[in-house]
């Protein structure tokens, strides 16, 4: 069964896992609830044929005195593993490509 996740915003810092299974449960089992708390913000994976249903349902609904934004989650954007802007090694071989002497 394929899952979708879907990204919960605007939630209150002391929105819970707990709360958020309560209230996409009836939408669909749920797969997994990803809360970072220190942000606001989580992720809830659910049936792929659910998600839809889910947003329209829990978009624009009031948790926790805030009004919750439900949408489909977008895929991280990929990051650079070279080290943050180099373009290739660590600047040559033994001694960094500098001269000792």
């Amino acid at each position: 069964m394929a899952t979708k996740s879907l990204y919960v915003g605007n939630m209150s810092y002391s929105t819970t896992e707990s709360e958020l299974r309560t209230l996409f449960e009836p939408h669909g089992p749920i797969e997994a609830v990803r809360v970072i708390t220190d942000k606001g913000f989580a992720f809830v994976d659910l049936p792929a044929e659910n998600a839809q249903g889910a947003i329209d349902a829990l978009n624009g609904r009031e948790v926790g005195g805030r009004p919750l934004t439900v949408n489909e989650a977008r895929p991280r954007p990929e990051r650079s593993r070279n080290g943050g802007g180099r373009s290739g090694g660590y600047g040559g071989g033994y001694g960094g490509g500098r001269s000792r002497w």
